[in-house]
């Protein structure tokens, strides 16, 4: 977001950025829902600082789930107490087990090959987050089920192998890719990944005006599949915005509902591949222009470009 006072004061730019040439950054949790990829809930705090991890803003919104909800996530959210306090209000989960947990499938009870029920222990130390009276609260123990299945141990609290067998927990979490494609929709599509405002304030009425244009376009999403009798994931988001726009641009969006049986006709033309097991290499093919890094405030960098003209600055 724009480097404003009002912006570093409450979202502060990263610490190994030098002052004057760095950029507030905000860090945004929400819950997605699965099939139809709306945003049901989101929090907005600081990227850093104490009480503002992704699990301290996610802890704000657990509120939004339902008994009944199951929640996919990675390995940073499978944690004991999260597990728990989830099992408390009857929401089920299916995460990828933490790296600093060690599964042994000797122990437990047996389900299969790679596959068992283990209690897990709850840890001895207080996290800095809660209150002794709130960890006195949680069980002493936590009934999971482990097991390893298409090169990873997934963690979840759907028991019974004969409900949900391994192959299809596989399934299922192999879906947690689509919440990465959201985030691609809403930063990149939506053009939100750098913000505009100057003020904490317009920040985040900025952030839920893009959050709701996002929801807008997968209602009409949502329509169009209905209408076209498939799923809404199978439409593509970029082609739904670029029908959407066209189609306001025409001033039709007035017309009576029953043309808008044509826009949903126009939506649902353009299908999304089905592409398992997606990869992604984290890396860019465009090179950068050759200039070199802002590393001084800009000020001091125009007063040295009219001593200089523009050789290196230091």
């Amino acid at each position: 977001m724009p480097d404003s006072p009002a912006n570093q004061g409450c979202f502060p730019q990263p610490s190994s950025q030098a002052k004057g040439v760095g950029f507030p950054l905000a860090r945004l949790v929400g819950v997605v829902c699965l099939s139809t990829g709306a945003v049901l809930q989101a929090a907005i705090g600081p990227h850093s600082g104490k009480g503002r991890s992704e699990l301290d803003l996610f802890r704000s919104l657990v509120t939004a789930l339902s008994p009944g909800d199951m929640l996919l996530a990675d390995a940073l959210y499978c944690n004991y107490f999260l597990i728990a306090t989830l099992q408390t209000i009857g929401v089920d989960v299916l995460f990828e087990q933490h790296g600093a947990r060690t599964t042994d499938f000797r122990r437990g009870e047996a389900l299969g090959k790679r596959d068992h029920q283990v209690h897990w222990q709850k840890p001895k130390t207080r996290p800095d987050w809660m209150t002794r009276e709130q960890y006195q609260a949680f069980p002493e123990q936590l009934l999971v089920r482990e097991l390893r299945v298409g090169g990873r141990i997934l963690v979840t609290t759907l028991l019974s192998p004969r409900e949900t067998c391994k192959r299809e927990l596989h399934r299922l979490y192999e879906r947690r890719w689509n919440i990465e494609l959201d985030l691609r929709c809403i930063k990149t599509t939506l053009r939100m990944e750098t913000l505009s405002c100057k003020t904490p304030e317009m920040i985040e009425k900025e952030l839920w005006v893009y959050l709701l244009a996002y929801n807008l376009i997968r209602v009409l999403m949502a329509q169009a599949a209905h209408a076209a009798g498939v799923q809404p994931r199978e439409l593509s988001f970029r082609h739904t915005v670029q029908i959407w726009t066209a189609w306001t641009s025409q001033t039709l969006a007035a017309l009576a509902t029953r043309q808008h049986v044509e826009l949903f006709r126009l939506i649902a033309q353009i299908r999304v591949a089905n592409r398992p097991k997606r990869v992604e290499p984290r890396a860019r093919k465009r090179r950068p222009k050759p200039f070199p890094w802002l590393k001084v405030p800009r000020t001091r960098a125009r007063r040295k470009i009219r001593k200089r003209r523009h050789r290196l600055y230091a």
